[in-house]
This record gives structure tokens, C-alpha cells and sequence, in this order.
């Protein structure tokens, strides 16, 4: 929700402060160069501090950095802002991948993946539908205030409810011991210098570079597509915007799924995840066709058949870290994965900007977006053509 709060308000904030395309291109720039910043350290210092903590110190920060933006009243404390944010919010993934690590055996990962990860999508589902409400009736600045809020609520949860397994009172014998089936894996912490000289690694890592930058296109500038391609107002965007992140939850489970099921039924860690990888990396194509069609709830149901093929292709490169890695070593590879994509991110937010101020069009960006997964899935495979455990 906190993401989303800026891309909703885009067209009421451009209005009220004669934003430029560039001008708030350079917003999300920000947020991105603090969030792919954030990640150089983030995950290591999850792996050092533990999953409990770290997160616990993340969404703090970030919680506070959200609603930080009610006091903000020109581009440059917005940009401030959204660059607080995105330190805090690069610790989410690491810590989250690291949770599911430590509490689950590899053959459920995915779908643990793909099911924390539709979280994203339900708060970019409920934001169409609170923020709207919030800025006509208490202005905009209560959107940023009342959505910030909400993070210190989960944190106070957070806290009660979360401990690595064989420390919490509420798992019996039989269930650690299923949580912990897999092979005896190091708990030693990782340097940097042993991880990135692994291909697993840059597997990962890749994965991410070539395709992140597209959900921080359908984040920030679908309100936009709406209102640039359809004419809706703010009100009109609430159903379009609802179907497009219902779209990527139930892509996100749905891709977790494919390969969880797929090992179940047998198959190799290997073949499960890149079969899944290929059906998502497929699915995305269709969008190439989105800004071309005069049909709006056509284009409505490609961008969110890509925006699930997204969330399911990124529960499944996740998965790759923890399928390779030790679990002491799972925030750090997560951590540099989510960092390539997030400075490949920093480029396609510019670019979007450029491209738009100068062809007002969004066929470009949709065609990049079509390609990039079938190129992502090529670097995978020849990195990592098997998915061995790193040699560490």
C-alpha cells in the first residue's frame, strides 16, 4: 500500500504541483535508488541480526518514511521521502525469503513464496478502493498518514507472533522436524566476496535485473495508462486497478503452486521451476498488445494477465535463492538479486519518463515488458542449468 499511495495520486499531485512526466519520473527514481542502495547491506545485516529483528527495525523505518509524505509540498521533500521509504522497503523480500526458509522444507516454498508475495498485490487491491475515499473526504495527505499507519499495526503482531520454529512454543516435534527434513545446511554467514563469485548467485540475479523494472512500471504508471489511455478519473480507476492486482494475486499463488505441485508429482527441482518460469515468462507476452487495442477492458485484462505472470515468475526466482543457498545465506542472495533489479529499475523509471513526455504512448514500454522475462529465463538456464547447491 505504501508503494502504491504515490502512482494513485499521481494525476491529483501532478494537478496541485505541476509535476512534469520527468518530474515525477524523478520520484520514483528515488525510491528505487534508495531501495536498490538499501539492499548492498540490508540483506547481510537480516542474515546477521536474524529474520525477527531486521524485519522488525524495516517496516518500522519504512512505516514512519510513508507517512512521512503528508508533510512533504514540493518535488524535492517528495523525492526525500520516497527515498526514506525505500531503505526501509528493501528489507522486505530478504527478511520474507528468509522466513519462509527458515519455516518451511524446499518442496513448499514456492507456494509459501507465491502466497506471502500476493500481499502486494492485496494492498495494491485495497488501495484503489481507501485512498480514493480518504483524499475526497480528508485531503491527500490523509492517504500517506492512514496507510503509513497501518505498518506499526502489523509490526505490533510481528512481534508477538513471529520465532524461527525450534524456538516458538506452537510447533510440535513432528512439525520441526518436517520443517527441517531437508539436508543439515551451514549456519555460518556468508561474505559477499564467496557469494558473488557463485553462478547461482548471479542466476538469481539476473533473473531479477531483466524483469523487476516492469512491476515498478505496473506499481507507478498504471493509474496513469487508466487515465492517458482510457480517460478515467480517479474514481473510474478503482475496478480497472482492482481486476489488474487481483490479476497478479492470484498469479502470485498461482505460480508458487505450478512448481510446488510439480515437485510433488515428482518432478525435479530443476525441471518444476523452470517449467513454472517458462509459463510465466509466456504469459506476459500478450501485454505487447495492450497500448495497441481500442478495447479498454481488453487492455484492462492483458496488463493484468502480466501483472500475475510477474508475481508468479518472481515467487519462483525467490525460490531459486533458497533452493541453491543455505538458509544463513538466503537475505544476501535475495538481498543482491532485488538490488540488480532494482538499479535495472532506476533506468526503465528515466526511460519511461523520456519516452513518454516525447511519444505520449506506452507501446514501447509494453514491448520491452513482453520480452524481458523469455531473455531473463535464457540467463537462468545457462547460468545454472541444473540449479545446484552453491559450492561455498
Amino acid at each position: 500500500m505504501d508503494r502504491q499511495v504515490i502512482g494513485l495520486l499521481k494525476p491529483t499531485l501532478q494537478a496541485q504541483f505541476g509535476w512534469t512526466e520527468i518530474g515525477y519520473s524523478n520520484i520514483v527514481l528515488a525510491f528505487q535508488l534508495a531501495y536498490g542502495g538499501g539492499l548492498l547491506f540490508i540483506g547481510k545485516l537480516i542474515d546477521r541480526l536474524g529474520t525477527r529483528k531486521g524485519f522488525s527495525l524495516a517496516v518500522l523505518f519504512w512505516s514512519l518514511s510513508a507517512m512521512a509524505h503528508a508533510a512533504a509540498g514540493s518535488l524535492f521533500q517528495f523525492a526525500a521521502a520516497r527515498f526514506s521509504l525505500g531503505i526501509g522497503e528493501s528489507g522486505s523480500f530478504p527478511a520474507s525469503v528468509k522466513a519462509v526458509a527458515e519455516w518451511f522444507p524446499k518442496k513448499e516454498r514456492a507456494l509459501a513464496t507465491g502466497i506471502f508475495n500476493s500481499g502486494t498485490n492485496v494492498g495494491a487491491i485495497v488501495t484503489p478502493l481507501v485512498v480514493p475515499w480518504l483524499t475526497i473526504r480528508y485531503g491527500w495527505r490523509s492517504a500517506f498518514l492512514g496507510t503509513g499507519a497501518l505498518g506499526l499495526v502489523w509490526l505490533a503482531a510481528w512481534l508477538v507472533l513471529y520465532h524461527r520454529p525450534e524456538k516458538s512454543r506452537l510447533v510440535s516435534a513432528r512439525e520441526l522436524a518436517f520443517i527441517q527434513s531437508d539436508s543439515p545446511e551451514t549456519e555460518e554467514t556468508l561474505p559477499w566476496r564467496k557469494l558473488l563469485r557463485t553462478r547461482q548467485a548471479w542466476a538469481v540475479g539476473l533473473g531479477k535485473l531483466f524483469t523487476d523494472p516492469f512491476w515498478f512500471v505496473y506499481l507507478f504508471w498504471m493509474p496513469d495508462f487508466l487515465s492517458r489511455n482510457l480517460n478515467l478519473d480517479l474514481k473510474g480507476m478503482a475496478l480497472p486497478l482492482f481486476l489488474i492486482y487481483s490479476g497478479a494475486s492470484v498469479g502470485s499463488i498461482a505460480g508458487g503452486w505450478l512448481s510446488s505441485w510439480l515437485l510433488k508429482r515428482g518432478w525435479s527441482v530443476n525441471a518444476g521451476r523452470k517449467t513454472a518460469l517458462l509459463v510465466c515468462a509466456l504469459a506476459v507476452t500478450p501485454i505487447m498488445l495492450a497500448a495497441r487495442t481500442s478495447d479498454p477492458w481488453l487492455a484492462v485484462s492483458l496488463v493484468a494477465l502480466a501483472a500475475g505472470a510477474h508475481q508468479g515468475w518472481s515467487a519462483n526466482i525467490y525460490t531459486l535463492a533458497s533452493d541453491m543457498f543455505p538458509r544463513s545465506a538466503v537475505a544476501s542472495v535475495v538481498g543482491f538479486g532485488t538490488l540488480l533489479g532494482s538499479f535495472s529499475g532506476l533506468f526503465i523509471s528515466k526511460a519511461v519518463g523520456y519516452i513518454l513526455q516525447a511519444t505520449g504512448s506506452y507501446v514501447p514500454i509494453f514491448l520491452m515488458a513482453g520480452l524481458a522475462y523469455l531473455v531473463a529465463l535464457a540467463f537462468v538456464h545457462a547460468l545454472a542449468p541444473r540449479l545446484d547447491p552453491a559450492e561455498l
